[in-house]
């Protein structure tokens, strides 16, 4: 891919901004629509759990595969790929008739979405250099990162007031300006002479992950006595076990362990996997309970999140341009534990519930810690990797995000004792806030400042 000039780096922005916005909002905007899909299809809480981790599942296994195809075949071809087999899966799920229907759908949709992270955030890391680059991260990650967070906004609008299909269905929009926008670009993709994908080593991720979060998800059902929970959890756990011993051999691995020697890398990888665990969770409890069990249409429990967002959009390039010069460790560190003051404070929701005392305050607070976080967590994980490898650099990073997501909504019965009713909300927040607090105490203890680098790349993560 050739190199790009000053006045193409707003259409660059714009390309990687909307593609990735698009598969994260979806993955948020699906919280405030759990209880409409589940009133009208059924299934009860293990459908709520699979609509979500069956994208998180196909997501979060083959986004690995996707990097390294995006830098081996050109980051625009896979692009395309993605945004087209988004939007078709997008009216897939919005047409479904039935649990298994678009549990289906949204496995296909988080494929495309694996296609689609990659490659977008890697035009950024390929295209732009020095000051170009670095504000191109700051918008990103304010773009992508609030439209995350405005998804159950949108969510709750579509369901109050149209259908939750629609909130699926508009997806098409965004694909095609984001087609659109791709070719209107001019610079072209250029395949590596050493290209090289190891197939089997996605299939053994992808069946790996998908036996042990089947057996998760399941098990209150069925119990860990059945061969239908312990077969596929043994299986699986063997199959991921494989995958990895297999990366350490592969000429042409997916998962580059090497990746993993560097300090700040795997430190700030494991500091991503617990908070956002963390985010994961509180998203997906906090969206379902206050239509569940606090009375909210879902166009108000949707409004619940824009306080964190609007803090996010407004601190995140302040804490970034900070970071630059002071280093990522205290932003990372305190972010995180702040959030999990946050997470504590939803402690406060009683059985006489009140929003403006008992949640806004938690989430405002949320909002600072999250504000503090993302864009120093973006520019530290993979300002310690060289550019060419930015690719699946970013594919690894966003991958660690969402296996978290997938595991902890695998656990959400245990989480919250089988019913997600106060009890269950308040244990849920718990578990939230140890969760935060973890990812905050790795990263003091793991995170080294260095100078500022020109490599700095956005994490796919956010």
């Amino acid at each position: 891919m050739t190199r790009s000039s000053a006045p193409q780096t707003a259409l660059i922005v714009a390309i990687a901004s909307l593609a990735s916005s698009v598969a994260f909002l979806d993955s948020t905007i699906v919280n405030v629509a759990l209880p409409a899909i589940e009133r009208e299809l059924g299934g009860g809480l293990a459908t709520q759990q699979w609509a979500v981790d069956a994208y998180l599942l196909t997501l979060s296994s083959l986004i690995l595969l996707a990097g390294s195809v995006s830098d081996a075949y050109g980051r625009l071809l896979v692009l395309r790929i993605g945004l087209i087999g988004f939007g078709v899966a997008s009216v897939a799920v919005g047409l479904a008739q039935d649990p298994v229907f678009l549990i289906g759908a949204r496995a296909v949709q988080g494929a495309a979405g694996a296609f689609l992270v990659p490659s977008s955030l890697a035009l950024i890391t390929s295209l732009l250099q020095g000051h170009e680059r670095s504000r191109a991260i700051g918008l990103w990650t304010a773009f992508t990162t609030g439209a995350s967070l405005v998804g159950p906004l949108l969510g709750g609008l579509f369901v109050d007031l149209l259908s939750w299909r629609y909130a699926f269905l508009i997806n098409v929009l965004p694909v095609a300006v984001t087609l659109w926008l791709v070719a209107r670009l001019p610079v072209h993709d250029e395949r590596r002479a050493d290209a090289g994908i190891d197939w089997f080593g996605a299939v053994l991720c992808t069946a790996g992950l998908g036996g042990m979060v089947f057996a998760l998800i399941e098990q209150p059902n069925l119990g860990w006595a059945s061969p239908a929970i312990w077969m596929p959890l043994a299986g699986g756990a063997v199959m991921f076990a494989a995958f990895l011993l297999r990366q350490r051999t592969s000429r042409h691995p997916i998962l580059p362990l090497g990746l993993f020697r560097t300090r700040n890398y795997w430190t700030g990888n494991l500091a991503t996997l617990f908070v956002y665990a963390a985010l994961s969770l509180n998203g997906f409890v906090v969206g379902v309970y206050l239509q569940e069990g606090a009375g909210l249409s879902a166009t108000l429990a949707g409004l619940a999140s824009l306080p964190t967002t609007v803090l996010l959009i407004v601190l995140s390039p302040w804490a970034g341009s900070l970071a630059e010069r002071l280093g990522g460790r205290l932003f990372m560190t305190v972010g995180p534990l702040v959030m999990a003051g946050g997470a504590l404070m939803l402690l406060l929701v009683g059985e006489r519930f009140d929003y403006w005392w008992q949640v806004l305050p938690a989430l405002v607070v949320l909002g600072l810690g999250l504000g503090l976080t993302v864009s120093p967590l973006t520019s530290t994980i993979l300002g310690a990797i060289d550019s060419e490898r930015s690719g699946i650099a970013s594919a690894v990073n966003n991958a660690v995000a969402r296996v978290a997501g997938l595991v902890v909504i695998a656990f959400l019965a245990p989480i919250v004792g089988g019913a997600l009713d106060l009890d269950g909300f308040h244990r849920a927040a718990i578990v939230t806030a140890a969760l935060m607090a973890a990812g905050g105490l790795i990263a003091f203890t793991g995170i080294r400042n260095s100078a500022p680098s020109a490599a700095a790349t956005p994490s796919a993560a956010d």
